[in-house]
């Protein structure tokens, strides 16, 4: 592609590469000039245009931009995504459905080193999005792109942007009170919570409360059926053997991490009873600011658990913003 200043005469059929005004009317950058606009231009004095030339082999930007995204997602509807028309160079990748993002990083990394002027950009890997969100965005900065370069691009990453669906659908919450406890504390948890869950497209069927007490919780645990089960206790767990895991072991299961890098969320707990994972909620969980139980849900309902070793490496930007309202701030 050639660009720069070219005399009227040799403008036709070029690309405007800047908008212009002209007798009333804005012709705006990447129009393709006709004889007509070039006939206005000399009416209204002009002698040169700065335009962009398309060599052979060179691909317009809109459809370097279509064939890029395509290679990108080449099965829109099993990976969840939708691709817009291009425009200006550009088309945005959404998500269909809820899930959490899924890309290969050295994938779209090598793709946006092969040329300076062709560009993806997407939101972090496992970022939780509902439908619509804007997931990625394709652009070609230049008016064209030569076909040996798209080319390259496509190959580098193929198939490299989707969603990890939801595979978990359904939810129970096991709340446990203290005597004398306001009623309002358990239901704004209960509300809380299936706010979570219906963000995820997850439908919370059950919800139990019991004393706070590890034999009650564990009888009501072992009599829940939802394919995740949560554990919200009215005091918080504060070490493997508290109220909490006691209950989840006295019900038959297994307790396999207490404690996460991430603040808000030090307090989890993570466990199976059976084939189900549990999760045992931080008492930050009670307020809908994002805390660390949030990105544990988030992989169990999209059917990525996580392992110890998963949990740990999100200490590395674990560092949330506080809750105003938490018992015990960070900074007391």
């Amino acid at each position: 592609m050639r660009f720069g200043p070219v005399p009227i005469d040799q403008a036709e059929g070029a690309i405007l590469a800047h908008s212009e005004a002209l007798a009333g009317r804005k012709l705006k950058k990447g129009r393709v000039l006709t004889a007509a606009d070039l006939a206005a231009f000399r009416d209204a004095g002009a002698t040169q245009l700065t335009v962009a030339r398309l060599d052979p082999g060179d691909v317009p930007e809109d459809a370097a931009a279509t064939r890029l995204a395509a290679a990108l997602v080449p099965d829109a509807e099993a990976a969840g995504l939708t691709l817009s028309p291009a425009f200006t160079g550009r088309v945005n990748i959404k998500a269909a459905r809820p899930g959490l993002v899924a890309l290969d990083p050295g994938a779209i990394r090598a793709l946006n080193l092969i040329d300076p002027a062709l560009t993806l950009a997407t939101l972090a890997p496992l970022t939780r999005v509902p439908p619509g969100a804007l997931v990625g965005t394709v652009k070609i900065i230049s008016y064209a792109i030569g076909e040996d370069t798209l080319s390259r691009a496509e190959q580098a990453a193929r198939a490299a942007l989707s969603l990890h669906p939801v595979t978990r659908r359904t939810a129970g919450l096991l709340l446990s009170e203290l005597p004398d406890q306001p009623a309002k504390i358990s239901a704004k948890a209960r509300r809380v919570t299936d706010q979570r869950l219906q963000a995820l497209g997850v439908e919370l069927i059950e919800t139990r409360a019991t004393a706070h007490e590890a034999g009650a919780m564990a009888e009501a645990l072992a009599e829940m059926r939802a394919e995740m089960l949560l554990i919200l206790t009215a005091s918080a767990t504060s070490d493997a053997h508290d109220t909490g895991p006691d209950a989840l072991a006295r019900a038959g299961g297994t307790l396999t991490r207490f404690g996460m890098p991430v603040d808000p969320g030090n307090l989890l707990f993570l466990g199976r009873l059976g084939t189900r994972p549990v999760i045992g909620l931080p008492g930050c969980a009670r307020s809908p600011a994002l805390n660390g139980a949030d990105w544990v849900l988030e992989r169990i309902a999209c059917g990525l658990d996580p392992t110890s070793d998963d949990i740990a490496a999100m200490g590395v930007g674990g560092l949330l913003k506080e809750i105003p309202q938490r018992p015990q701030p960070r900074e007391g």
